[in-house]
């Protein structure tokens, strides 16, 4: 009979922090600081990113 080798278990693989965002997928939060848009004339909703800091206005 031949040696029986023990496998030994796979190091998990790190996971790389922004692919997420980079897929489009955000982590939207509101903005409380700035709710009046002077060129448009009108109330807006500004969301930024937690994980990227990207911003979106929405225009109500």
């Amino acid at each position: 009979m031949a040696d029986i080798l023990p496998f030994k278990p796979r190091a998990k693989a790190a996971k790389p922090k922004q692919t997420l965002c980079k897929n489009g997928h955000h982590k939207w939060k509101v903005v409380s600081s700035q709710q009046f848009d002077v060129k448009q004339g009108r109330l807006v909703t500004t969301s930024e990113c937690t994980r990227c800091g990207k911003r979106k206005v929405q225009a109500l």
